[in-house]
């Protein structure tokens, strides 16, 4: 005879993560073992961690931490949930900043510049939130399927989606 115990993972999650790079990679961890843990399919969930690590990377550089900004140090918000739709939402909060998140149009050389445009190529919609109190939060939709229909169109343009290899671009050259 054998035992079957189901684990009950949350639909749900928020944490607070340090200030700065120290707090990335356990709420990374923590976001992979508890959505894989609730069903979510392989691919959402490695664009959910990248979402998340860019979102919590932009509040890092760009944002205050949580409650006293006199002081400099403490945490950021970050917490992700999973609706009856099955669409998963990623929100990183911070205590606000000098700028709005707004997608960049860096230089091909450039070492930054690129995580709005990433979540946009990643997510179904994201958008930024502000509170009365001055905090910012950046919220991220994820769909399974959304990627897979069109990705390769809004990162690469037209001719990826279509089969064109880069070489052929250049064919008129010769």
């Amino acid at each position: 005879m054998a035992l079957v115990v189901a684990q009950e993972v949350p639909t749900s999650s928020s944490m607070a993560v340090p200030h700065g790079p120290a707090g990335v990679g356990k709420a990374r961890h923590r976001m992979r073992e508890q959505l894989l843990g609730s069903g979510v399919s392989e691919p959402v969930v490695d664009d959910a961690v990248l979402i998340l690590s860019e979102l919590l990377s932009n509040a890092c550089r760009h944002g205050r931490p949580l409650g006293r900004s006199d002081i400099g140090d403490g945490d950021i918000r970050a917490a992700w949930r999973i609706d009856k739709a099955g669409r998963l939402t990623v929100e990183v909060t911070d205590g606000g900043g000098p700028t709005r998140p707004v997608p960049a149009t860096p230089s091909v050389t450039a070492r930054g510049g690129r995580g709005l445009n990433i979540i946009s190529a990643l997510a179904q919609d994201w958008g930024v939130r502000d509170s009365a109190s001055g905090e910012v939060t950046v919220w991220v939709i994820l769909t399974a399927g959304h990627r897979l229909d069109d990705f390769a169109t809004r990162v690469a343009g037209p001719g990826a989606a279509a089969g064109l290899e880069y070489a052929d671009a250049f064919d008129d050259l010769d």
